[in-house]
């Protein structure tokens, strides 16, 4: 166990975590190098360990984000600890240095902390950060429907069977395989497992869009619904997703800051998808109008400009690059700035 502190004295310390254990380098002041404890990775333990500290509120802690979420933040700071979870791709590195191990990352980290070079990210509240998993449990299901349409497509290529229409998953497209059928009762099979799991897949969204629905005006998360999904695009699970990812937009500097935070997998998704709506000239349609019911005059005249620039930049763009992904992601990345200026006006 550590090494009690005299009083008045701050130790810092810093853990890299993994699931079964916490490897904490600890720097105590005048201490150039750091400690290292070993502790396992369960509620028990981290007590002792914060309890081996005659002053729990002088010891400042951290660690890196990283797959075991929030949870030993909580704990340690229900102890009366301060605790700040790092943001893994702010960390300096020095050049070169590529030897990674539990005990050199515990020792490097607190050496940072002590000397306030790192970042903190925000921690999300329990009912924060519940709304989000669910939104990622969605975004988790359009994938798997997603991989479920094409698998069955390319079932159907293989055996020359070719949809002409302008579109697939349309009623027509739907009508037309039902009209497939197959000489060999194993093609006959197949070809019904990938429809019925297209099926599954589409009901499971459903379900959890319907379970993803009560939220929209709820509690903390009504009003910025209200006003992210008054922009073209944005429609509001789209603006339940944006907002359960980020929480607090004032975190972010500046447009460009809010931009690289949704280069992120989940946010990042749900942008590309809404820029889409931007490649036909400005308009408000009668959804759009529907949602912009109750939100104030400005917010609708931000929404306005913000439409009117994406498309004409959309056009422009679009008459340059030969790749359409290209160009939505750029509109994608404009837009993040246009909903920043909406959520901190």
């Amino acid at each position: 166990m550590p090494r009690l502190q005299r009083d008045g004295e701050v130790v810092h310390v810093a853990f890299d975590s993994s699931k079964n254990m916490l490897v904490a380098g600890i720097l105590r002041p005048g201490e150039e190098t750091p400690t290292i404890e070993r502790v396992f990775n369960d509620e028990p333990s981290i007590r002792r360990f914060v309890r081996a500290f005659p002053e729990p509120g002088k010891l400042r802690t951290c660690y890196e984000a990283g797959p075991c979420g929030y949870e030993l933040q909580r704990l340690v700071v229900s102890l009366g600890v301060g605790c700040q979870v790092i943001a893994p791709a702010l960390i300096p590195v020095a050049p070169g240095d590529r030897v990674k191990t539990d005990k050199r990352d515990a020792r490097r980290l607190v050496r940072q902390f002590r000397a306030g070079e790192l970042v903190a990210i925000r921690v999300p509240s329990r009912q924060d950060e519940a709304v989000r998993d669910l939104c990622r449990a969605r975004g988790d299901a359009v994938e798997d429907l997603t991989r479920a349409k094409n698998r069955l497509g390319h079932f159907l290529l293989r055996h020359g069977r070719v949809w002409r229409g302008a579109s697939t998953w349309t009623f027509k497209y739907r009508n037309w395989l039902g009209d497939q059928s197959f000489d060999h009762a194993a093609l006959t099979t197949s070809f019904a497992r990938y429809r019925a799991t297209v099926e599954c897949r589409e009901a499971e969204l459903e379900a959890l869009e319907a379970d993803l629905a009560r939220y929209v005006d709820w509690g903390p998360f009504a009003s910025p619904v209200r006003r992210l999904s008054a922009y073209r695009g944005v429609d509001r699970l789209g603006a339940l997703v944006l907002q359960a990812e980020i929480c607090d937009w004032r975190r972010f500097a500046n447009d460009g800051a809010a931009g690289a935070f949704c280069g992120l997998e989940y946010e990042r998704s749900q942008l590309i998808e809404s820029a889409w709506a931007y490649h036909r000239g400005p308009s408000l349609g009668v959804a759009l109008r529907r949602r912009q019911e109750g939100v104030s005059p400005e917010t609708q005249a931000r929404a306005w400009a913000s439409q009117v620039e994406l498309c004409r930049r959309f056009n422009q763009l679009d008459k340059r690059k030969p790749v359409r992904g290209v160009v939505v992601a750029a509109i994608a990345r404009r837009l993040v700035g246009h909903l920043h200026a909406e959520m901190v006006a």
